[in-house]
């Protein structure tokens, strides 16, 4: 009875170890499928391709003169302006130009009618012929007083009256000489000459019009274009940097270059006026340079582009500005050395046209990564980029403009 007692209390816990090592097996075996499959698929996977060595572009770090330029804007006027006004006033018989004239220094423009101030000018003729008969009288009496005033029969009031009558009648010939003079002044002026040379604008008066002396408007206003003066300003800081590197007495180089039209054409001029006061509303000084102009190429009001030649730093190295990257603990440039992508310190100055200055870390020569740096670590290899060559029937081409890709390495710089 005991023997079958325990056997009865052993078939329970029998019955569980027999499930929990079947549950185990179970378990084993589905490991083993799951890490069988991912064999499986890690082996049919294929490998990644290797990340492809990037293209970039370069340029030659440049070392040579650098001219220091003060880049302004500017407004051309005449060298001089004359706004021609009658003198006298009459009847405008002859106008002896037409609009848009160029006329020399003296050149007769207009005329008026002379007749009045030739009849005035017989009339004080005729005045001062009898004043000087009367001052003529006068003397003769004066003397004969004088003599007759030694024997007494002439009283001495009777001789001071005809020393005051020569004086009196002296001074009115004076008079009527300065009379004459203004009325032969008043006909020569009747015809109008031109005080400059220069170009005629608009016409006020035509012939057949009262003419009112020194009235408004003008007869016509000349400007003279050959010189021509080109007034621009200068920031407080520049001046300084002009006085500092070329001081006030040089006669510096100024290039102008017109906003319209040919922005290619460059014309020189000479720094030729420097205000004597600082503007305290804008800070800036007025400067004025004189271009020849012989060929009209400015006109009086045109805007213009200023380029002020202070000096030239000899040795400067310049690089595209593209090529200058900034973060917060510098700049610095990418150059290429063998295919590999070396990142350098530098110190930019100015900005001188398409270039900029590199104070130091450059020496000139090296080859400056100007497109693709962006994506680059140091010590990276890298691929220049070729400049494409023109398919042959554009060659061929001599009507088609010539093309150059500025982004390759081998550009000048100004």
């Amino acid at each position: 009875f005991a023997k079958r007692m325990q056997s009865k209390a052993q078939g329970p816990r029998l019955v569980r170890h027999t499930l929990y090592v079947a549950t185990r097996r179970l378990l084993a075996v589905s490991s083993l499928g799951v890490l069988g499959v991912a064999a499986l698929g890690a082996c049919g996977e294929k490998p990644k391709p290797p990340k492809a060595t990037p293209t970039v572009a370069v340029r030659a770090a440049v070392k040579g003169p650098l001219p220091y330029v003060i880049v302004a804007n500017g407004v051309v006027e005449p060298n001089r302006t004359v706004a021609v006004q009658s003198l006298v006033s009459g009847m405008m018989t002859h106008v002896a130009i037409t609009e848009g004239d160029e006329v020399k220094q003296g050149q007769v423009i207009f005329e008026i009618d002379p007749r009045p101030f030739r009849a005035e000018i017989a009339r004080l003729q005729g005045i001062l012929a009898k004043d000087e008969s009367a001052v003529a009288r006068a003397r003769t009496d004066s003397s004969r007083f004088a003599a007759l005033a030694k024997d007494g029969y002439v009283t001495r009031q009777q001789l001071d009256q005809a020393f005051a009558d020569v004086a009196a009648f002296s001074a009115t010939v004076a008079a009527d000489k300065a009379s004459l003079d203004k009325a032969r002044l008043d006909l020569e002026n009747s015809t109008v000459r031109a005080q400059i040379s220069g170009r005629t604008g608009q016409l006020a008066m035509k012939a057949g019009n009262l003419v009112k002396a020194q009235a408004d408007p003008p007869l016509v206003i000349i400007n003279e274009l050959r010189p021509v003066l080109v007034r621009f300003s200068i920031p407080e800081t520049d001046f300084e940097e002009m006085r500092r590197r070329s001081g006030l007495d040089r006669p510096l180089t100024v290039r102008i270059t017109p906003k319209v039209g040919d922005s290619t054409k460059v014309i020189a001029g000479t720094l030729a006026f420097i205000d004597n006061v600082v503007d305290k509303t804008t800070g800036s000084v007025l400067l004025k340079a004189r271009v020849a102009n012989e060929t009209s190429a400015l006109w009086p009001g045109q805007f213009v582009s200023i380029g002020l030649e202070l000096s030239i730093d000899s040795s400067a190295v310049t690089i595209p500005p593209e090529a200058v990257i900034t973060t917060s603990t510098g700049t610095y440039v990418y150059v290429v050395d063998g295919g590999i992508a070396k990142r350098i310190a530098v110190k930019v100055g100015r900005l001188a046209g398409n270039v900029i200055k590199v104070d130091s870390g450059l020496g000139g020569g090296e080859q400056v990564i100007i497109e693709g740096q962006n994506r680059l670590n140091d010590g990276a290899k890298v691929d220049l980029r070729k400049a494409v060559t023109p398919p042959s029937s554009v060659a061929k081409d001599k009507s088609a403009p010539a093309k150059s890709d500025s982004s390759v390495g081998g550009g000048a710089a100004r």
